[in-house]
């Protein structure tokens, strides 16, 4: 069997890991529905390698999602010799930078922020999900299972993503990511993670648009601007998320 049928055939096993325990989905899709309704903001931030990307502005996709990303520029050079000198305070750059990001961001209790890390074990994730649900912000983690139990977190509290969030997806993906043996390499290749966090996603954001249609209150959802009419589509339904909010 060739490489690209070994691949396909893991993503098939990736679907049908998804089709045989939808619970998870249908919580963080009814979370979802709940907090948009109830006037909060879902935001994305980052589920792997910028597939969250994919979520935003998509044809076929709602308005509701909104990019949630961060960076800290400091510009204090030193001397070599200065490098290594010890703080008055113990300090974790990242953590403290998660910290202020979410402090600074327009969330606010009620809102839900989406967020994944493969391994779960990297400290930006946890830190922003530790950070988001001490103010009321309900989180939904994306991760595998499988891989999460066989890492140790580089979180100092040692906690993990699927520890510290509201409903964790599990994606599936194998211990490692990579799901292919080719002859000629000592370990798998061809990672499956992506293309899982995508369905996932849109798993629940297609379920949570289902829920708000059969209350009443259907989400505003764009059209592709490339088919007649779906720019004017795309703008009258920007214009309404703007105004209520779903």
């Amino acid at each position: 069997m060739t490489a690209a049928f070994k691949y396909l055939k893991a993503i098939r096993e990736i679907l049908d890991f998804y089709e045989k325990d939808l619970t998870a989905v249908e919580q963080a899709a009814a979370l979802v529905a709940d907090r948009v309704l109830g006037g909060g903001t879902v935001h994305l931030a980052a589920i792997g390698h910028g597939n969250e990307h994919d979520f935003l502005n998509r044809a076929g996709g709602p308005a509701f999602l909104q990019p949630f990303a961060f960076e800290f520029t400091l510009n204090d050079p030193e001397p070599e010799c200065h490098k290594n000198r010890p703080r008055p305070e113990p300090f974790e750059r990242e953590i403290e930078t998660v910290r202020l990001a979410v402090k600074a961001s327009s969330m606010r209790a009620g809102d839900v922020l989406a967020v994944g890390s493969v391994s779960g074990r990297n400290v930006r994730p946890v830190e922003l999900a530790l950070a988001c649900r001490e103010r009321g912000i309900k989180v939904i983690g994306f991760t595998s299972m499988a891989y999460t139990a066989k890492v140790t977190s580089a979180h100092p509290s040692g906690n993990r993503l699927c520890d510290v969030v509201d409903v964790v997806v599990n994606n599936g993906a194998p211990y490692g990511d990579a799901s292919v043996a080719i002859p000629g390499y000592e370990f798998d290749l061809m990672p499956v993670s992506g293309v899982s966090m995508l369905v996932g996603g849109w798993l629940i954001w297609g379920r949570a648009m289902a829920l708000m249609a059969a209350r009443g209150t259907p989400a505003s959802v764009f059209m592709s601007v490339n088919r007649p009419d779906g720019q004017a589509v795309y703008d009258e339904n920007r214009e309404r998320y703007q105004k209520l909010g779903y």
